[in-house]
Parts: structure tokens; sequence; C-alpha cells
């Protein structure tokens, strides 16, 4: 462990069986894509492609319209019900892949797995902080993202050797098996995963709003809190900026490398899964290696590096042979998770523990809405640029990247003052009166959101 610092997060005996059920549900993960895409072109011959993008299309919708309600959830309630019950609910669904025989069914399992994948990612992500110690966290979040991208390599290829022996069907049932052992893995943890609130949560209705409106307003408010604490910070702002820059070039790399290695390179499927894999790899290493920057560079300036890293690697792509973009993809996949492991550790690093539940929610569905404009943005260059897509990609993506640094770069507003939003504790007197919902009784004690200037300061030296 003292030799190998990512493992260190290990010596947690609650991360590390966390970690465990994670690797297993991922692997579950890769079984399920590899056999989707077999069942696929089962059922819908040359027509797969079609049904595999609507099926991602659906994946990516579920989490931008559930990851903030997943993560008011996970602030209110036992984050280990929630792991489990998602876990146990993927497990059902998966055992009815098996069974298919008509296209729209495939689309609603899809949806209905994604839909419990959207409630499971941003409540993992955010428990990841809560179980370890503040020295532990960026570790244990850069291990959690390398064994993802690690399994995103080896992933595809271990499922295929074992649908070769148990079929393409019945590869889904192992797939269920392991959401089942991730699940008793996560049964298995001491105690409640729960975050303690520090504020008053319940206030009591009025006789003009029903108990059941007050209660919506209040959940309402509570999804848009995750936001409004992600935007109203400048270096989370920055960081989902940044997010935005690098999805426009991994939409390039997963769009539209099979047509330039297959078509303008005039290759095979072997040498675009040296590609693929080439881009996973540069992943893998750049999340275990985050770590170490991080401790020698500002979050921020980590950020900066992989965002430029990622879409200078993209501009010469259309030029090159194979050996040269197996490098330029090796670097693109590695500046693209220098963003997004130092943003998913500054979000830790900036956020109450009783709201990182709500803010990673929020920061789980903006990042995923970037690649809701990415992936038609490839498309398009795909099909209309063909000569050289990745070079208009990069140009786009070098353009937004400018725009971002100039207009959100966190150390030019450091001087500047800053809204935030936070709970405010108080009772109505002759000395402090001001407008309520009709769901609050004033002469009692309650909360209520509050608008505060803020100029920021303190710990900015680490971000």
């Amino acid at each position: 462990m003292q030799r190998f610092p990512l493992f260190a997060s290990l010596r947690n005996p609650i991360f590390a069986r966390l970690y465990a059920a994670q690797t297993t549900s991922l692997l579950g993960d890769a079984l399920t894509w590899l056999g989707l895409a077999l069942l696929t072109f089962e059922l819908a011959g040359k027509d797969s492609a079609v049904v595999l993008s609507i099926a991602l299309t659906l994946r990516v919708t579920a989490f931008v319209l559930l990851s903030p309600l997943a993560g008011v959830l996970a602030d209110r309630l036992d984050r280990k019900a929630i792991l489990v019950i998602t876990h146990l609910a993927r497990m059902c669904i998966i055992s009815l892949l098996p069974f298919v025989n008509a296209i729209w069914q495939i689309y609603v399992l899809i949806l209905s797995l994604n839909v419990f994948n959207a409630f499971f990612t941003p409540t993992y992500q955010a428990t990841i902080p809560l179980v370890t110690g503040q020295k532990e966290y960026p570790q244990a979040i850069a291990l959690s993202s390398a064994t993802y991208q690690l399994l995103g390599v080896l992933g595809p290829g271990i499922a295929g050797a074992i649908a070769l022996f148990v079929g393409a069907r019945q590869i889904f049932f192992l797939d269920a098996l392991t959401f089942l052992i991730a699940a008793i893995l996560i049964i298995t943890l001491p105690g409640q995963l729960r975050v303690a609130q520090t504020v008053e949560e319940n206030a009591t209705p009025s006789d003009e709003q029903s108990p059941l409106t007050a209660k919506s307003n209040k959940k309402w408010q509570d999804v848009r809190e995750g936001t409004t604490r992600l935007l109203g910070d400048r270096y989370l702002r920055y960081a989902l900026a940044m997010q935005l820059v690098v999805s426009v070039a991994g939409a390039q790399v997963l769009v539209n490398t099979v047509g330039y290695v297959q078509g303008t390179l005039a290759l095979s499927s072997i040498q675009y899964g040296w590609a693929m894999s080439a881009f996973g790899i540069g992943a893998t290493l750049s999340a275990a290696m985050v770590g170490l920057l991080n401790q020698r560079w500002r979050r921020s300036t980590t950020m900066l590096f992989g965002a430029v890293l990622t879409t200078l690697a993209l501009i010469p792509a259309s030029y090159v042979g194979l050996s040269l973009l197996l490098l330029l993809w090796l670097l693109v996949g590695a500046g693209q998770t220098l963003v997004n492991v130092s943003a998913q550790t500054l979000l830790a690093d900036r956020t109450p523990a009783e709201f990182q539940g709500r803010v990673y929610g929020a920061q789980f569905a903006w990042s995923h809405l970037w690649w809701m404009f990415s992936y038609p943005l490839a498309g398009w260059f795909g099909s209309y640029q063909k000569e050289l897509p990745f070079l208009s990609g990069s140009l786009i993506g070098l353009a937004l990247l400018i725009i971002v640094q100039l207009a959100l770069n966190p150390k030019a507003q450091k001087r500047l003052q800053e809204s935030y939003c936070h709970e405010h504790h108080h009772t109505h007197d002759e000395f402090h009166q001001h407008k309520h919902p009709l769901s609050t009784l004033l002469p009692q004690p309650h909360t209520h959101l509050h608008w505060h200037q803020n100029t920021p300061h303190g710990h900015d030296g680490s971000f």
C-alpha cells in the first residue's frame, strides 16, 4: 500500500467492500453491453446499430432527468439501502433480457435498467467521500475511476470469452449474478450510510397549503439546490464547463474512430479494437496518476492540462496512420480522465457532506447533458466531414476551451463576490420580518434558502 498510493484507500474496510461491489457490477455492465450488442444483431440484423444508438440515447436521457432526484434521496435516505435496491432491481431487469423477442422490449428494459443506474451512480460517487477520510478520498475516487476505465478496456474481451462458452442469451443470467453478489457485499456493510443533516427539514404547512403541496415544493427546492450549489461555486462551475470541452473530444473518438480506421485507413475491426483499447488504457493510466498530480498542482490546473491535452491531441488525428493514432488516443483518454476525476474530487472538496448527494446528482446530470450535445455533433461531422472529422471536432473543442478559460477561470474571479445559497435558521419577531411561503408558520423557528453575498476566501490554494 505504501509503494502504491492509489491502493492506500483500500485499507479502509468499508470502502474496500464498496469498491469490491463496484468492480463486480462493472464486470456485469461489460456483460450487459456485449450481450445487448449480440441480442440486437440477432433481432435487427443490419439495423442493430440504430437499435443500439437509440438504447444509448435512452440511457443518457434517464441520467439527465433522474440523477438530480437521486442526489436528493442520497442526502435524505440511507445510501446503503439505495445501493442495495438499485443492484437488486438491475438484477431482475437483466434476468428478463434472455426472453426478449422484439425490439420494443429491448427499449423498455434498457430504459428501466438505466433508471436504476441513474440512482446508483451519483449515490455511489457521493458515498466515497462519506466513508473515507479527507486524505483518502482523492485516492479512492482515482482508484474507482481507474477500475472503471480498466474494465472498459478488458471487460468486452472477458465478456466475449464468456459468451463463447455460455451463449449470447445465457450471458445475461451470469450478468444478473454479478449484481446479486454486489448487493450482498453492500448488505454486509456495518450500520447505515446516512448523512447527518445539520438543518431542520420539516416545515409545518399552513391551512392555505396542503401537506402534500408543501412536501412537493420542498423536494423541488432540494432538486434545484444541487444545481444551485454546483453553478454557484466558481471552481465547480469551471470543472463542469471543462467537462463539456472534453465531452466534445470524447464523442469524436467514440463515434468516428470506427469510420476512420475501417474506412479511411482501410483496416479491420481488429485495428479498431486496438485504437479503442489505447483510448481506455490512457484513461486508466491517467486515473492512476491523477492523485499524484493533484498533490503537486491545483485541481483547476490539472483540469486545464487535461483539457488542453485532449483538444490538441485530436487536431492531427485526421492525418495520421494507425501507430500515431494509437498514441493520440492514449493522450485523449488520459486528458479526459484528468478532467473528470479532478472534477469529482473537487466536488468533494467544495461541498459540505450533507449536500454532496444533491451536488453529485446535479453534476452527473449536467455532464451527461453535454454528451447529448456532443454525440450528435460528432455524428454530423462523421457524416458531412468524412475526410477531416477529428479536425473539425477539435476546432470546436478548442474554441470552447478558450471561451471557458477566459470567462470562467476561477483564478480570474478570485476577487469577485459570489452568490451562494444556504439554509438560514431563525424566528420572526418584531425586529426580523420578511415574506415567506404560505407553508411556514411565522412564529415558529424555521429554515429557508437564503442568498448571501460572500467574497471567496480560505483554501483556494489547493484548488
